[in-house]
């Protein structure tokens, strides 16, 4: 059986024919695993000798993303019946066991391309590590206290995508947690311009913020005898607070700043909320202490 020639490039596995009995397994079941393309076609459609060689060269070059299943509906008439198929060529693309997309005709080899980039897009290619993975891992020794762990990581994500935000705003907070500022800026500076309003970015630039403030504000004993000589001082009380957060003692830098809203919202122009919030950016939204501060932050602002 022939349609478009013999396919000696291709890859194991990844294009095969199949028949009414196998196509749950080679079509259904398989697309659980990777994205599949099925590919209708007939040995009389001369559409279909033309559209097969490009869908194969394409599925070859995906490396392993998505797979191509063909069938003949002389051959099997059954399920492209109760799909609807009325004409040929007709390509159905197959993603978690579920018809996601298709096109009729024979199309150009670039819509081709484009269509298979579209239903593969974020599946890793054979071989290739999945980075999504790889970077939950590093955010998890980040947040367990491993920085020099994470920045590995980190790192082994960026030398297969140089320009990964996660990956860039991961070790920039990495060299933060290690005091390393200058090394976190430089990191940062690696985003481009149009992905500086990424949150995980965002997180970061207000941590560096935080961590210059925190190099200006003195010894923390010295702020703390500060406050306790005179509660009333809040500009010892604000960097009392900045310090502490650079100590990562998030929950105690968070009690001064409440204290210093409490007694004068006003005070420096609102300026013990807004270093707050920054507190809250720099944690992150998910973050226990940021959690806790905004429910008594806002208890305080609208009791």
């Amino acid at each position: 059986m022939e349609q478009g020639g013999p396919t000696p490039q291709a890859a194991p596995d990844l294009i095969k024919e199949t028949t009414t009995q196998t196509f749950v397994k080679d079509v259904i079941e398989e697309s659980r695993r990777q994205p599949v393309m099925i590919d209708f076609w007939a040995p009389w459609c001369g559409p279909c000798r033309q559209l097969t060689p490009m869908l194969e060269k394409a599925v070859n070059n995906a490396k392993g993303r998505v797979k191509l299943v063909k069938m003949n509906i002389d051959e099997h008439p059954q399920i492209p019946g109760q799909m609807g198929i009325q004409s040929i060529p007709a390509v159905i693309a197959f993603v978690n066991g579920q018809p996601a997309d298709g096109f009729m005709g024979a199309v150009p080899e670039s819509q081709v391309n484009a269509f298979i980039e579209k239903i593969t897009k974020g599946v890793p290619a054979a071989g290739e590590p999945n980075l999504t993975e790889i970077l939950a891992e590093a955010d998890a020794a980040l947040a367990e206290g491993d920085a020099a762990q994470a920045a590995q990581i980190y790192a082994e994500v960026l030398a297969h995508d140089a320009t990964n935000i996660g990956a860039l705003a991961g070790l920039a907070k990495c060299y933060v947690t290690s005091g390393a500022v200058e090394q976190a800026k430089q990191t940062l500076a690696m985003v481009p311009e149009s992905k500086r309003n990424d949150a995980a970015v965002k997180a970061v630039q207000a941590a560096i913020d935080l961590a210059e403030q925190a190099q200006s504000v003195g010894p923390i004993a010295e702020l703390e005898q500060k406050v306790a000589a005179n509660p009333l001082d809040h500009q010892a009380r604000f960097d009392l607070a900045t310090a502490l957060n650079a100590m990562n003692k998030r929950t105690e830098a968070t009690e001064q700043l409440l204290a210093i809203v409490k007694r004068d919202r006003k005070w420096n122009d609102d300026g013990a909320r807004k270093q707050l919030v920054q507190f809250f950016e720099a944690w992150g939204g998910t973050d226990e202490a940021t959690v806790e501060g905004r429910r008594r932050l806002s208890t305080i602002l609208f009791s």
